[in-house]
């Protein structure tokens, strides 16, 4: 996945599956942050976190075993710092594609699917989200569990939030961090990527305690080891989201030479995300594009409402998105992530 679309807009709620992968949080935690933004202390601003989380109704006992003994951490806010500018022409879109759904990670996706085939299809019923896809965004995540970032994610989240350039969304994960303690989860877990995303499907703490569930039943929310939670967990975040079940997240489509798609740009103005969803057509329903002659290359309904999106220009791959695609983009604002999700969700299904 690309750099973390949390960090880019406060209503996603995810991680990169890259950021997860970055090297062991003991070699690199050697140098202590020099100091914060606002020349805040780093024990004195713990001591201010505290306070809030006791007005949160975080137990003493929680705030004492988790912000005691906490140092902040050089490595995290240069890798904060470090993230890359947006380009101003996004490069393409192919490459990515190639890198991200070759044979190693279908094959892996399909293997987890036959392998978790008993707990699947009530999963499906309950949410309404096809399998495939919910596989895909793990396998992208984490690469099916096999690396989730070892960084402590007490002391990641205390240093950005101390540090304070987005410290609203950092704090608010660390009180967040506190009483998924304060719920039960063990302190040994908390470990995760740099920027505060942890378990087989990346999710952040406000998102853990709002969306992850029990999928197996033992009375447990584990999306650090619990395949059954992982997958249940990420429907339920995406049926929150709003999937449309039924419809596909989008086809491809064969587009006319004679067609020029940027005579018909988006006419939304989209409160998040913006840049990504600007590469995008206006909505037109599949049988107004067939009229146009985009050919879809699967089936898909003629009333369904539709944006056409040929991401790397004239006689490249070319798509029909539906809104379920933007749901993908939710849990991560990038046209490079949904759309690999998407085709590796494609591919497992095969």
């Amino acid at each position: 996945m690309t750099v973390s679309s949390k960090l880019r807009s406060l209503r996603l709620p995810f991680l990169a599956a890259a950021l997860a992968a970055m090297p062991m949080a003991s070699v690199l935690e050697a140098q202590p942050v020099v100091q914060s933004v606002g020349g805040q202390s780093f024990d004195s601003y713990l001591q201010a976190v505290g306070a809030r989380a006791r007005r949160e109704r975080v137990s003493e006992a929680t705030i004492s075993r988790v912000l005691t003994g906490l140092t902040p951490n050089q490595r995290v806010v240069e890798l904060d710092s470090a993230q890359p500018s947006r380009a101003t022409t996004p490069p393409p879109v192919a490459p990515y594609i190639a890198q991200h759904v070759g044979p190693s990670i279908i094959a892996r996706g399909r293997a987890r699917y036959a392998d978790l085939s008993g707990i699947v299809p009530s999963i499906e019923r309950r949410y309404g989200v096809p399998a495939p896809i919910l596989f895909a965004i793990w396998g992208h995540e984490t690469n099916y569990g096999s690396y989730v970032g070892d960084f402590d994610l007490a002391r990641s989240l205390a240093t950005l939030a101390w540090e304070g350039r987005r410290r609203a969304l950092f704090e608010g994960e660390l009180v967040a961090l506190l009483k998924m303690v304060d719920q039960g989860v063990p302190t040994y877990r908390l470990k995760g990527s740099w920027a505060g995303a942890f378990g087989y499907p990346q999710f952040l703490p406000s998102v853990y305690l709002r969306l992850a569930v029990d999928g197996d039943g033992n009375g447990t929310r584990d999306i650090f080891t619990s395949p059954a939670d992982t997958i249940a967990s990420i429907a339920n975040y995406f049926r929150d989201a709003g999937w449309r079940a039924g419809q596909p997240w989008g086809v491809r489509v064969s587009v006319p030479s004679g067609l020029n798609v940027d005579s018909y740009p988006s006419k939304l103005a989209a409160p998040s995300c913006d840049r990504v969803h600007a590469r995008h057509s206006q909505w037109k329903t599949v049988s107004e594009w067939r009229a146009l002659g985009v050919t879809p290359q699967r089936a898909i309904a003629d009333n369904v409402l539709t944006s056409l999106f040929q991401p790397d220009g004239p006689g490249t791959p070319a798509y029909l998105l539906t809104g379920n695609y933007r749901v993908i983009l939710q849990y991560n604002c990038s046209n490079y992530y949904a759309l690999s999700v998407g085709l590796l969700a494609d591919e497992i299904a095969r």
